[in-house]
């Protein structure tokens, strides 16, 4: 995806596991393109089928935490469930995270990934714009 976007995310190159560049003008919309992102990471295919949604609900003392927190939920889920997702409606009110996940039973994953880590994670605000580099461990 092209960095000029208003929101997007893109991978960037780590060392030995996998990284995420994600920017959004608010919040929200950070951590849904966040969990697009991780999605589109894994190479997660979903089934054509009926849609499914679920709600996820997570906490944190920061947005940090709640970021880790909410896309390791959505692990979780693709782990257990074996469902994915690809579009989120998200709110954040002060330490609550609460997001609609729309999505389908996975039809495949190329890809694993072990966890959302906090490896120099910051999010960061600019004039305009939220971003954030996520480190995942695979």
């Amino acid at each position: 995806m092209k960095a000029d976007r208003v929101f997007g995310f893109t991978e960037i190159e780590h060392t030995a596991d996998w990284a995420l560049k994600v920017w959004a003008p608010d919040l929200a919309l950070l951590f849904a393109q966040a969990a697009e992102g991780m999605y589109w990471l894994m190479e997660v295919g979903l089934n054509p089928g009926p849609r499914i949604e679920r709600v996820v609900e997570v906490e944190g003392a920061d947005a940090e935490s709640r970021l880790v927190n909410f896309l390791s939920e959505l692990l979780y889920l693709s782990e257990s469930e074996r469902v994915g997702f690809d579009r989120f409606e998200v709110t954040i009110q002060a330490d609550h995270l609460r997001a609609v996940a729309y999505g389908a039973p996975i039809a495949v994953r190329k890809k694993e990934i072990k966890a959302v880590t906090y490896h120099n994670l910051a999010i960061l605000r600019s004039d305009d714009r939220y971003m954030v580099t996520i480190v995942f461990d695979v």
